[in-house]
């Protein structure tokens, strides 16, 4: 039933029976962890072999013939630098490889615009009132790096096909303090939504004010299919090669949901001008990366062929939680006209949007009844979602019998929240 189309009387009894499901689900003490896109523990277990590929009796040598136990190889070692050219369909030769974490490399990189600028400018640091357009709803952690280093963030409608790019046009190519973007290009955190040709095709023709704007592209999830008709991203490397662009550009990468996210590599590509300037800042900042776990992942996952068979044994786990979370939206929400959602392909979340004003009481009904959930407002910059709508649900992490008790109460709170909302208006 239209929750919108309920007389008082019918609301006023509608709720009465919500809160009842309420209480049952508060009276069963639960203990449910969604708030973050972690991999399963069985997920994890995918990569256990992975430990067992080193020992006395190994070659710790790369194919060039360097010791990885040794210090050299900056960049990384040359067969992992191979598989991440396939993933991320950019220059083996303008990569580099390095820890764990793609989110470190990009705290880094901005790092050193802050404090040594790029393309042979001022130092962002030494610039005032500088902005950073964040396409929201999309990943808290990258408005974080911003924040933390004293950007304004300026907010870009996210759509269906990508960023909204007549703003991004607006802002990157008439305001010279605005000095880049962050994307997740393909399953977007947390809308699930693939950019299109064309907004990769505007992204590559971009003519930025500023000659040192750069573009965030965190193409976390391009192996990190669902389905049997998986998302198809076009190349913006290859885009902005057309264009000559491709210094306007960081790409980043990682295993972490692939083989461990506490253990996995990471990785950076961009045009040889940029990594001119990252070479020279991590030349400073470090000898050289993990060599060992670097060669870990090439005796465990071999090559790309290698990839797309863990994927496979990823998506067998992770596909069967998406259905269960959507089948539940769908039975218990749909065509109540209190929320809507994504039904992504691929990644790690569904976006969820709750009657506006609702998201901050939904959050807090399910914790309330033992069901963490990432905060109201995490999606947006300086996390203030101006509607008080999205939530971000991870499927990913409870085990499957866990995710259906979770998402039952996550449904129940959708519809008490409304009703609270709709009954306060008709006071």
């Amino acid at each position: 039933m239209d929750f919108t189309a309920l007389s008082k009387r019918e609301l006023e009894g509608t709720k009465a029976e919500l809160e009842e499901d309420y209480r049952r689900f508060q009276e069963k003490h639960l203990s449910l962890n969604m708030a973050r896109g972690k991999p399963s523990c069985r997920q994890l277990e995918l990569s256990n072999d992975m430990l067992a590929t080193l020992n006395s009796s190994s070659s710790f040598l790369s194919s060039d013939g360097t010791d990885c136990r040794n210090y050299g190889l900056a960049d990384g070692i040359p067969e992992l630098r191979n598989i991440f050219s396939a993933m991320m369909e950019v220059s083996a030769d303008n990569i580099i490889v390095g820890g764990n974490s793609s989110l470190n490399m990009m705290f880094n990189t901005v790092s050193c615009g802050v404090t040594h600028g790029f393309a042979g400018c001022e130092p962002w640091g030494c610039q005032k009132g500088l902005k950073f357009l964040c396409p929201a709803p999309g990943y808290d952690r990258h408005f974080k790096v911003t924040e933390y280093f004293g950007f304004d963030l300026v907010t870009v409608p996210m759509t269906p096909t990508g960023p909204d790019m007549d703003a991004v046009e607006k802002y990157a190519e008439n305001d010279p303090s605005v000095k880049g973007i962050w994307c997740v290009p393909k399953y977007e955190n947390p809308t699930g939504i693939t950019f299109s040709d064309e907004t990769v095709k505007r992204f590559a023709r971009l003519k930025p004010a500023a000659k040192d704007f750069r573009i965030f592209w965190d193409n976390a999830y391009c192996v990190h299919d669902l389905t049997d008709d998986p998302d198809r991203l076009l190349s913006l490397w290859h885009e902005c090669e057309k264009e000559g662009t491709l210094e306007n550009v960081f790409f980043f990468s990682s295993t972490s949901k692939i083989t461990f996210p506490g253990a996995g590599v990471s990785a950076m590509a961009a045009g040889d001008g940029n990594l001119r300037d990252i070479r020279k800042y991590n030349s400073v900042m470090t000898i050289g990366p993990d060599k060992l776990n670097q060669l870990r992942h090439i005796y465990f996952l071999k090559d790309i062929n290698g990839v797309k068979a863990q994927m496979a044994r990823h998506r067998a786990i992770i596909a069967p939680k998406f259905k269960t979370a959507l089948k539940k939206l769908d039975t218990a929400v749909k065509g109540t006209n209190t929320a809507s959602w994504t039904t992504p392909k691929g990644g790690y979340f569904i976006s969820v949007d709750v009657m506006p004003g609702c998201a901050k009481r939904v959050v807090e009904l399910c914790k309330n009844a033992g069901v963490t959930l990432t905060g109201a407002g995490a999606t947006y910059p300086y996390g203030k979602d101006p509607q008080d709508s999205n939530i971000r649900l991870a499927p990913t992490y409870p085990p499957l019998e866990e995710l259906e008790q979770a998402m039952d109460l996550f449904c129940t709170a959708i519809k008490l929240a409304a009703a609270e909302k709709l009954l306060s208006e008709k006071l």
